[in-house]
């Protein structure tokens, strides 16, 4: 154990990562290990609360208090968001959570998971997407270990005033998209996609500049979204959603590496898919504050017809086949890939 007190360690955690770290890791003969984890949403957000402060409570109660994970919300280590996962790979820091979208192209096989219509709910299409992964992705991620991949709740469309029932109601609707793919169907569909960033997003609604965005209603209560829409449109439950965007918690390979075999192992019993499992079940709970924000301000909800998703899909397979030839590209079978991954979806569905 270490010769550290509970306070001495918080008062290093106040004093910074640069001057915390260094000073922990160098009593590691004596089995003391600190984990910095860097994350770009801000502390009140749900992940944050629901998700990273229990978790690292949870290693460090069962390393007893030999593991203490340093959380540092809203980038405060540096960088953009785009950049955490490099930041992983290079030792910057320890732990980083990644958005796979906010680098295009870079981890092909995880992001396909960020498709349109490769959602149902975010626990069945979180743990579809890490047998996905075991299967297909095991050399995404080099001189990473990934701790956990989920995707969050399917997005729906929150408009300013028009209701979206069937593809018609989409015929010139400037909408925000959510990542590239997503923006490519809106397009096949009728709509005019607008590539906001999320931050810039609000005053996009609130100018009218436009007509609504695609977002699960777990960032309603951040963006105030039930303020600035009035119409909330989704996919009828059971089948496929309009999207969701995929994540990965990743580790730096030498961090995991240079621990003994006993804190490996407490590592190892608090990541992989039941790990994958639990963040997606979090992210669709979350939906319901945002839902009630929305439904307590009196705003309508409109509910698309499942039969009406199966013809959005099937229109919009261009999108897919293009996303095929990006993985052969890569040098994988792109279809058997997609099949697979369907295939996964519809059995944790079931």
């Amino acid at each position: 154990m270490s010769g550290f007190s509970v306070n001495r360690r918080q008062m290093l955690g106040i004093m910074g990562g640069a001057l915390a770290a260094p000073a922990i890791i160098g009593k590691a003969r004596a089995a003391e290990v600190t984990l910095r984890l860097h994350h770009m949403l801000p502390p009140v957000a749900p992940m944050h609360k629901a998700f990273f402060e229990p978790w690292s409570k949870t290693i460090r109660e069962q390393s007893d208090g030999r593991i203490d994970i340093q959380i540092f919300p809203a980038m405060q280590l540096g960088g953009k968001p785009p950049q955490l996962a490099e930041q992983v790979a290079n030792n910057v820091v320890d732990i980083a959570w990644t958005l796979t979208v906010y680098t295009p192209g870079r981890y092909p096989i995880s992001e396909t998971l960020s498709l349109p219509f490769m959602v149902t709910t975010a626990e069945a299409t979180s743990v579809a997407m890490h047998k996905f992964m075991d299967e297909f992705g095991q050399d995404e991620y080099r001189g990473m270990k990934p701790l956990a991949y989920h995707v969050h709740a399917g997005g729906k469309f929150h408009m300013r005033d028009k209701a979206i029932e069937n593809q018609a109601d989409l015929d010139g609707l400037q909408i925000r998209a959510p990542n590239q793919n997503v923006g490519k169907a809106l397009s096949i569909l009728g709509a005019e996609p607008v590539f906001f960033p999320v931050t810039e997003m609000a005053v996009g609604l609130a100018n009218g500049v436009i007509d609504g965005t695609c977002l699960p209603y777990e960032v309603v209560p951040a963006f105030k979204l039930h303020e600035l829409t009035s119409v909330h449109c989704a996919p009828a439950e059971g089948g496929r959603g309009l999207y969701a965007n995929s994540f990965a918690l990743l580790m730096a390979g030498n961090a995991y590496d240079n621990m003994p075999d006993d804190l490996k192992a407490v590592i190892d019993a608090n990541s992989g898919i039941d790990l994958s499992r639990q963040i997606g079940k979090q992210f669709d709970s979350f939906e319901s504050v945002g839902y009630k924000m929305c439904a307590d301000r009196g705003n309508k909800f409109v509910e698309i017809p499942k039969d009406e998703i199966e013809r959005w899909q099937s229109a919009t397979q261009p999108v897919v086949d293009e996303w095929i030839e990006t993985l052969n590209d890569a040098g994988h079978d792109g279809k058997a890939m997609i099949d697979r991954l369907n295939q996964l979806i519809d059995a944790e569905t079931a």
